[in-house]
């Protein structure tokens, strides 16, 4: 885990009944289009952060990217310490991946736009990604397991691509999508 040495994004962890962003669901365009790089961190970036936390905590997610509530930038917030309050959750502003494994593991994932769905995907199981903290200052951070297959899901989002893109088992994938009410067609698997 990177030094967090601020505070500054520090929200509560609970549930709002009106969380301050609205989440967009699969088949929603905007959810495809790439992000944007953000240019400067500022007070803007900060309050998003806090904002989308805010909606991640209210869903009950662990990653929450700002694609996902309309936003085209390329900010991502993640917290799989949900149950614990003094541990702050993650700010990844312009997140790149430095290195990933070749050891890749199968785990069952869900989605925040795609509420009820929750299917196997394959993904490294090590992950290194450089990026901008909350304050701005560059940061490294080697990830793994929950950790690595949240940071690399999270930034799927950041290039238009979902989780069902990813997804091998189109039978699985079909009956997922119908039972919950999702369309087929808005998939796009990824080569």
């Amino acid at each position: 885990m990177p030094s967090q040495t601020t505070s500054s994004i520090f929200v509560e962890k609970k549930k709002l009944s009106k969380p301050p962003l609205e989440l967009h669901y699969l088949g929603d365009r905007v959810l495809r289009q790439p992000a944007k790089r953000i240019t400067k961190v500022d007070d803007e970036v900060r309050q998003l952060a806090r904002q989308m936390l805010q909606t991640m905590y209210s869903e009950d997610g662990i990653g929450l990217a700002a694609p996902q509530v309309g936003v085209h930038k390329q900010l991502i917030v993640i917290d799989i310490h949900l149950d614990e309050p003094k541990t702050p959750p993650l700010v990844l502003i312009n997140p790149s991946i430095t290195r990933q494994s070749s050891k890749t593991c199968v785990i069952q994932e869900g989605c925040l736009s795609i509420p009820g769905v929750f299917l196997d995907v394959t993904r490294p199981e090590e992950v290194e990604v450089s990026y901008k903290d909350e304050m701005g200052r560059p940061q490294k951070l080697v990830a793994n397991d929950l950790l690595a297959r949240v940071i690399l899901h999270e930034m799927d989002h950041l290039n238009g691509v979902m989780f069902v893109d990813r997804v091998d088992n189109a039978l699985a994938l079909n009956q997922e999508l119908s039972k919950n009410g999702f369309s087929v067609q808005a998939v796009k698997p990824v080569a």
